[in-house]
């Protein structure tokens, strides 16, 4: 990149030098046609462009190459440059020659580099200073041209001062504005490229966010899936290993009991894979509170659990609770009578689904200490809360859990109704 910057310098200068020597070499032959009159005479010009070999034309030469010079530095010292490349054309200024305007050309040429390199509120004293001395040049060899000051010196300097600020504005302030115009089409490129980038990022980043969720509720629905049956099957495959030598009929029906839990288990898996298919839509009925009662009626077999259903007589049972956070609500009775069977195995558990409120609904698990020694089996870490506490977070419900006196555990979910209730169907008191 370097190697490629310094190429690019040289070309520029090299170009420059060879433009502006060029025109100053081939400027004399133009001017002896502009000192002839109609007839072929020559006619007397007070002051034209130096010829060639002369040492006018030798000194603007020598300005010209070094100020051409100038511009390989000026990507490291581009103010610097600029300043420069003014001084030498105010140092030429004295030469008497009609073609002191070349020696702007390198001026014009860096100008239009610094402008496009560097922002003009840090650039800005050196292209004033370099237009100051454009003008004091252009007034001097204008003075130079006319003779001196000699006669009628304020009008001579009037009109040197008027032509150097038109030098300047034609070498300095329109080059600049080409600078400019050239700086804000890259900037707005740069812009929009950005934009672009930011806009790729937070589309990953989005995606990346949806996947984290998809992940987390089939992590959830595993979970549900697995903590209910597959504890309630490995609670009756111990209770079965010691009743089939001394009571072989109730192990017959244990036998039976994880057969049914094992088709549920894989009903349920089968289903949360059709909800995952991206072809066909997939058969599977939500869970709802009114779910609930068969719930327990199938926890039954595995522990003693009682159910109490607190509802208003004239409106449906979870009247004005979304599916999602009837949803949240069986998941929640799921996993804690899963915990009661694994952690406080023989003990009495109680659910409990109080719809009296108007305003909100809750749902209670609990359950005793432990009657019966524990299976043995590994803790699960912790997931099935977490689960439990991410449904009531994503539905706008209130969890409690914890321990209660006596050994046992309360797990008590509040939903909110999405609307309030109609006056025909609220509460009497």
């Amino acid at each position: 990149m370097a190697r490629a910057d310094a190429r690019t310098d040289l070309v520029v200068a090299a170009g420059t030098a060879i433009v502006s020597v060029g025109l100053l070499s081939g400027l004399p032959s133009l001017d002896a046609l502009d000192r002839l009159d109609g007839s072929g005479s020559s006619v007397a010009v007070a002051a034209g462009t130096p010829s060639v070999g002369s040492a006018a034309w030798v000194t603007l030469v020598i300005s010209l190459l070094v100020a051409s010079a100038l511009l390989l530095v000026a990507r490291s010292a581009p103010r610097t440059t600029v300043l420069g490349t003014g001084i030498i054309a105010a140092a030429a200024a004295s030469t008497p020659s009609g073609a002191y305007s070349l020696v702007l050309l390198p001026v014009a040429v860096v100008v239009v580099l610094l402008g496009s390199r560097e922002p003009l509120t840090r650039s800005w004293p050196a292209i004033v200073g370099t237009a100051v001395l454009v003008v004091a040049g252009t007034a001097v060899n204008d003075a130079v041209l006319s003779g001196g000051m000699r006669s009628q010196p304020t009008e001579l300097l009037a009109a040197s001062v008027g032509a150097g600020i038109l030098q300047a504005v034609g070498a300095v302030g329109l080059p600049l504005l080409v600078a400019l115009l050239i700086r804000s089409r890259r900037d707005v490129r740069a812009a929009r490229t950005a934009e672009a980038s930011a806009v790729d990022r937070e589309q990953d980043a989005r995606v990346e966010a949806a996947i984290g969720r998809e992940r987390a509720a089939m992590a959830r629905e595993l979970h549900d899936i697995a903590a209910h049956h597959l504890s309630g099957i490995a609670l009756m495959s111990a209770a079965i290993d010691r009743q089939i030598d001394t009571d072989p009929s109730r192990a017959h029906e244990g036998v039976r009991q994880v057969r049914e839990q094992s088709t549920a288990v894989l009903e349920d898996l089968r289903r949360l894979v059709g909800l995952l298919r991206e072809n066909g839509p997939a058969e599977r009925a939500v869970e709802t509170i009114a779910g609930i009662v068969d719930l327990v009626e199938r926890s039954r077999v595995r522990m003693p659990v009682e159910l109490e259903v607190l509802a208003s007589g004239d409106r449906p049972l979870a009247d004005g609770v979304g599916p999602l956070a009837q949803l949240a609500a069986y998941r929640a009775v799921q996993e804690s009578l899963a915990n009661a069977v694994l952690h406080a195995p023989g003990a009495p558990c109680t659910v409990t689904v109080d719809d009296r409120a108007a305003e909100q609904l809750v749902v209670r698990v609990a359950n005793g200490a432990p009657t019966l020694p524990g299976s043995g089996g590994a803790a699960a870490g912790g997931n099935g809360l977490r689960g439990m506490r991410e449904r009531a977070d994503l539905v706008g419900a209130r969890l409690q859990a914890g321990p209660q006196d006596g050994g046992g555990w309360l797990v008590e979910l509040t939903l909110g109704r999405e609307a309030p209730l109609t006056p025909a169907t609220e509460v009497r008191p």
